[in-house]
This record gives C-alpha cells, sequence and structure tokens, in this order.
C-alpha cells in the first residue's frame, strides 16, 4: 500500500476529524483576507469536505 492509498484510508476512518479541520483552516483563510473571498473558501471547503470519507459531515 502506497503514501496516497494510507491517506486515503486514514481520511476514511477520521473522516469527522479531517472535515472539522477543514472548517478550521478556512475559517482561517477567512479571517487572514477579511473575509473579503468568504464564498469561494466556503465553496472550496464543501467540497473538499464531500471528497473525503463518507462526505460532508458538518451541516
Amino acid at each position: 500500500m502506497g503514501f496516497l492509498d494510507k491517506a486515503k484510508d486514514l481520511a476514511d476512518k477520521h473522516d469527522e476529524q479531517v472535515d472539522q479541520g477543514l472548517e478550521k483552516a478556512g475559517d482561517q483563510v477567512d479571517q487572514r483576507t477579511g473575509d473579503k473571498y468568504s464564498d469561494q473558501i466556503d465553496k472550496g471547503v464543501d467540497q473538499a469536505q464531500a471528497r473525503t470519507g463518507a462526505g460532508d459531515t458538518q451541516q
């Protein structure tokens, strides 16, 4: 099993934590850009969350 396979497996097993981390990262970027790109950042976070584990666990 290669590195990427291990990373995907880990993300699948810990989907909720990955989604929370993505949400926090998006919030930090929003804060640092003065919420100037908030809509684009939210879209990116949502798309990333949908591609990890079973999908977006954040509501």
